[in-house]
């Protein structure tokens, strides 16, 4: 049984402020003579009390402390710049016969691994493709293939459209797989994902066909290795773009509703 505190407070750099106390989100950090204290052995380990800190006194020993950077107003986005970049994204289906630097896409990992999950779950894990690309491909098709008729009963888009050979990946050099049993944690960490490939100069697309095919065959789960209990919520392809857009498109208008 765990009887140490998940949070460790050193209470001679304590100064008393109360600050972690009021933005504790689980109400586990108290006032005790004068000096914050753990109120509970377990906790969410979000890190509020880490970041509000003026003193720097508050560690998470299962974390890496050497991770924690300091951040300013000047740190923030500007809005209309990301707004825009939102507007212009396009998904790219059109790739130049040029590797993913393995730095960047640890760069992308990265993104997806700092964004917020329900309860800090972290439950968020990630598969790269960019070996297996064209064996794992030919598998996902043979099944699209065989299914393709059936499933178009119901699924309309089937009906329509051509299989080929790099239906799938398009000749991108790099996939990730985002897999977690929380569709909501693993789609916001894959939209994180996204920006961060296109400020890397990359272009991407969801290919939501392959991640239903993972999700259904047993082959290519054994080919990426995936555990039983693993689900793939989206699939990122991303690679170099090899096409250029020239100005953003128009949209339906927002349905708000304020009350």
């Amino acid at each position: 049984m765990n009887t140490k505190p998940d949070v460790k407070i050193d209470i001679e750099k304590c100064v008393g402020c109360g600050k972690c106390i009021k933005d504790c989100p689980e109400y586990n950090i108290v006032m005790e003579n004068k000096k914050a204290k753990i109120n509970k052995t377990t906790c969410l380990k979000c890190g509020h009390c880490i970041a509000i800190c003026p003193r720097n006194a508050i560690t998470i020993p299962e974390y890496n402390s050497k991770e924690i950077l300091p951040v300013s107003i000047e740190d923030k986005l500007n809005s209309d710049q990301l707004l825009k970049v939102i507007k212009s994204g396009r998904s790219v289906r059109q790739f130049k016969d040029i590797p993913v630097e393995i730095e960047k896409i640890q760069q992308i990992i990265e993104a997806g691994r700092y964004t917020a999950t329900a309860s800090n779950a972290q439950d968020v894990s990630y598969i790269v493709i960019t070996e297996k690309n064209n064996e794992i491909e030919r598998e996902a098709l043979k099944l699209l293939r065989i299914l393709k008729r059936p499933l178009g009963i119901f699924i309309s888009i089937l009906r329509s459209i051509t299989i080929d050979d790099n239906f799938f990946f398009k000749r991108a050099p790099a996939v990730i797989v985002i897999i977690s049993n929380n569709k909501v944690n693993g789609s916001l960490a894959a939209s994180n994902m996204e920006l961060m490939a296109e400020a890397l100069g990359f272009g991407t697309f969801y290919s939501g066909f392959f991640t239903a095919v993972v999700n259904k065959s047993l082959k290519i789960r054994r080919l990426l290795n995936m555990k039983k209990s693993q689900k793939a919520v989206t699939t990122l392809v991303i690679g170099y773009p090899d096409v250029t857009y020239l100005r953003t498109v128009p949209r339906k208008k927002a349905i708000v509703q304020f009350e």
